[in-house]
């Protein structure tokens, strides 16, 4: 299956693609098929499993699906807008998506959260249902929200990693690290220009650096917010705030000589604290690969553009479609749901993308920019998600500065190599994907276990 660079990098809302994002997308999706259904409905309710139930009220899930069935969307939402939306379904319980009569819904009555077991498919299930006046379901469909925003049906889901629906149509079809690395040698290119060939099959190269260079926008510009915004955190742990003070500090220290070398590991910490302090406020941020790991990537990039001498903007898309790959693999092979396999997949796949993209921009042959990917990744083995009252905050926003170091890291010991080294990305990658099948329930965004219920909630 062929997975472009905008799949994995998706502009968006936070806290949580998985939680927020996907369920709002598949609300979207039940409008679209309700809209094309010959029958005349007159409510709709929805059903949460898995870790949408245990965790949705802390990740926004339910504010999302009612957002999602009014007929608001990730890529224009309008926090304003959807504040009044809210508003006015509290009021007069009911929604008036475009293209479909109004339809009786209250959240309080309409959305549950069934705490029994998860759907078969996947930890992140939900049940859309459209009702005639009589109340009795006349469309029903399931959906499954499987990290970074993707979301599939219940019949899709067979489908979504089986060969035979795989894509061929591009150049260079890899789909595993060591076919990455076997086309790069024969062909001489690049991990960026292999990546880039492919995408050209599907867009043209303006439309493809215009987009990027609009996804590199969205991520600085939601740094910049969060380096300057204030205050404590929604949802009742009342965290507050720390990227601006950290900040501020550091750039009181410039030119002073009294910082140590490894000051430096502040600046990108507090890069990335800053885009999940704002995916935690709901904030617009980018997948990348997910909103729980969000801002490893920024973080790393604004580091390496402000403080590496030999950077140059114009090697951004080649950071880009580095990561892409590798966060492509990742996902066809394993998970980036925390969900499904735990932090490992989040933030251990977004250390794994940036330190990859870093070692590309800074000279790193493909072998380099492999053993780059696979050094962030292997030291995130093992890692639980188990977020304090289901709040992606603790520990998920100091994670991804530590994620963001670790990236860093991972591409500076690679380049002292020449790319020969024991563990093979793929490797890592299948030892994640066991792992996470082999993870307890209680560490997988369930909020049953770990931190969550050995940290107070309140």
């Amino acid at each position: 299956m062929f997975l472009s660079v905008f799949d994995i990098f998706k502009i968006g809302i936070g806290p949580s693609s998985s939680h927020t994002m996907g369920p709002m997308v598949a609300a979207a999706r039940f409008l679209d098929l309700l809209r094309g259904s010959p029958f005349h409905a007159h409510g709709l309710r929805a059903r949460l499993h898995g870790s949408l139930a245990f965790t949705g009220v802390g990740h926004a899930t339910d504010r999302a699906v009612t957002l999602g069935l009014a007929g608001f969307r990730p890529e224009t939402f309008d926090p304003v807008e959807a504040e009044a939306a809210l508003t006015a379904i509290r009021e007069t319980p009911h929604v008036t998506p475009t293209g479909l009569p109004t339809l009786v819904f209250d959240p309080t009555a309409d959305l549950h959260f069934d705490h029994g077991p998860p759907l078969p498919g996947h930890a992140n299930g939900l049940v859309l249902m459209a009702t005639d006046a009589q109340g009795d379901v006349i469309l029903q469909e399931t959906y499954y929200s499987i990290g970074g925003g993707f979301v599939v049906t219940e019949a899709e889901l067979g489908q979504e990693t089986a060969p035979a629906t795989r894509s061929h149509t591009v150049p260079y079809p890899f789909e595993t690290a060591s076919q990455m690395l076997d086309m790069a040698r024969r062909s001489g290119k690049s991990i960026a220009e292999m990546k880039r060939a492919n995408e050209l099959v599907h867009r043209s190269a303006a439309e493809l650096d215009r987009e990027i260079e609009k996804i590199w926008t969205t991520m600085s510009r939601c740094i910049d917010r969060g380096l300057e915004a204030t205050g404590t955190l929604p949802g009742g742990l009342n965290v507050r705030r720390r990227a601006p003070a950290l900040h501020a500090a550091l750039q009181s220290e410039r030119g002073m000589n009294i910082a140590a070398p490894h000051t430096v590991n502040d600046w990108i910490s507090a890069y990335a604290m800053a885009v999940n302090e704002e995916n935690a406020a709901g904030g617009q941020v980018v997948t990348a690969p997910t909103n729980g790991a969000a801002g490893v990537m920024p973080a790393v990039l604004r580091y390496w553009l402000t403080q590496v001498p030999t950077a140059t903007p114009s090697r951004l898309a080649d950071f880009f479609l580095t990561a892409a790959a590798i966060g492509g693999l990742i996902k066809t092979n394993a998970s980036i749901s925390g969900a499904e396999a735990g932090c490992q997949a989040e933030v251990g796949s977004a250390s794994a993308m940036a330190a990859a993209g870093l070692a590309a921009v800074m000279g790193g042959t493909p072998a380099q920019v492999e053993n780059a990917a696979e050094i962030a990744l292997e030291h995130h083995l093992g890692m639980t998600c188990d977020p304090v009252k289901g709040l992606v905050q603790v520990p998920c926003i100091e994670r991804n500065g530590l994620g963001a170091i670790k990236a860093v890291s991972a591409a500076s010991l690679s380049l002292r190599g020449d790319g020969h080294h024991l563990v093979p990305l793929d490797a890592c990658i299948e030892t994640l994907r066991q792992t996470g099948r082999d993870m307890s329930e209680k560490y997988k965004e369930t909020s049953l276990g770990g931190l969550a219920v050995n940290v107070p909630n309140c």
